[in-house]
């Protein structure tokens, strides 16, 4: 179960790493200018966003196992569609079924390795789900560069989709996380749905998550424009930063899944969060280029284990019962989050200048300790779930 939770992770971040480098082969086949790529991405949020909501509040009823079948043979089905579409509008229709599938899997995904994982795999999990999005474009470079259509990388990505989710289903059962109980213990109650959504650390702990992936994104998306037009940066040192940014991130997740597993989750997350804002303060400063250079590896390599721990601590939060269900709703706000904010956050760059980006990044990030100890102040979940229940049997 492990190794196929690996390989699924990678799979996950496939179809995020091919639409880089195969679109401007797509929009000059279609005839259609390439800003219209904001069509296809934001009708593939609405899907995700819908998806890892609903997900985590029907994995219960369905299984694991069951939706990550399900749910994979929806993404093998949408990128053979891609492969073959005749036009655009195609496209954009298969990309909510895209993002649908996707949502699914990836709240699936991590309410099972949540609660079947310590730090160390959650970590790892992530950690190649970014190594997925990286092998994306070099599927579709490879297949440019063979004089190849784009259609060809999406129809191999979609084939090794058709793989995985026949791995789904053929360990379908073997998903269930069994947690050791009394043998004299009575069955849990059914929890009602209003009991998780009453429950403070639900919202604040999604939007946290908000918050935390438009600051990765933020700096990801813009760090190259502050370098080039604010600090002198060349194309070419600008976008070696940019991808060390990036690669801190990938080395992060791999290295402090180790630490977490020996000194604890809660201190290591504690230290990333004012790892973010420390580094984002670097890129905020009004100094040479090499110091937001620097600050930017500082929030990759701080951020890294910050989305996998605090996905691992939900049950922390707001306890067991209601912990696949928060997932689900954290997941939505991740992608709400990278959605708009750093959208906003291109805005103030125009409006204002390129040095905005900093202050944003600090803002963001003290904002997220904010939300984050807000949401672990206290642990509300069992409390509110035994109320709830026993109003329910009622």
């Amino acid at each position: 179960m492990l190794l196929l939770a690996y390989f699924a992770f990678i799979s996950l971040g496939l179809p995020d790493g091919l639409l880089g480098v195969g679109w401007p082969s797509v929009s000059e086949e279609f005839g259609v200018p390439r800003e219209t790529v904001g069509v296809l991405l934001t009708v593939g949020t609405v899907g995700y966003l819908t998806s890892s909501v609903a997900a985590g509040f029907t994995i219960a009823r369905l299984g694991v196992g069951r939706l990550l079948a399900g749910s994979t043979a929806l993404c093998s089905i949408s990128l053979a569609a891609y492969a073959v579409s005749p036009a655009l509008g195609v496209m954009v229709a298969f990309a909510l079924v895209l993002g649908l599938g996707g949502g699914a899997i990836d709240s699936g995904l991590n309410a099972y390795a949540a609660a079947a994982f310590g730090p160390r795999h959650m970590n790892w999990l992530h950690a190649f789900f970014g190594l997925g999005v990286a092998i994306g474009p070099l599927i579709m470079t490879t297949a440019l560069s063979a004089g190849l259509s784009w259609r060809w990388g999406y129809g191999v990505v979609a084939a090794a989709q058709v793989v995985l989710a026949t791995a789904f289903v053929v360990t379908v059962n073997r998903w269930a996380v069994h947690r050791p109980a009394h043998a004299d213990a009575p069955a849990p109650a059914p929890v009602p749905i209003r009991a998780t959504l009453v429950i403070p650390a639900v919202w604040l702990g999604a939007s946290a998550f908000a918050v935390y992936v438009a600051v990765e994104v933020a700096a990801g998306l813009w760090a190259f424009t502050l370098l080039t037009e604010g600090r002198g940066f060349s194309d070419a040192v600008a976008g070696i930063c940019v991808s060390g940014y990036w690669a801190c991130l990938f080395l992060g997740r791999v290295v402090q899944g180790v630490v977490a597993e020996r000194v604890g989750s809660g201190q290591v997350l504690w230290a990333s969060l004012a790892g973010m804002a420390g580094g984002a303060v670097l890129v905020a400063l009004p100094a040479p280029g090499w110091v937001a250079a620097l600050g930017l590896g500082i929030i990759g390599f701080s951020a890294a284990p910050v989305f996998p721990l605090m996905t691992l601590m939900t049950a922390s939060r707001v306890g067991e019962a209601h912990a696949d269900r928060t997932i689900g709703v954290q997941l939505g706000g991740s992608a709400l989050g990278g959605a708009l904010l750093p959208g906003l956050v291109g805005i103030l760059l125009s409006r204002i200048d390129v040095e905005a980006l900093g202050p944003s990044l600090v803002v963001m990030s003290l904002v997220l300790m904010l939300l984050y100890a807000a949401s672990s102040r206290r642990r509300v979940g069992d409390e509110t779930t035994t109320k709830a229940v026993a109003t329910a049997q009622t």
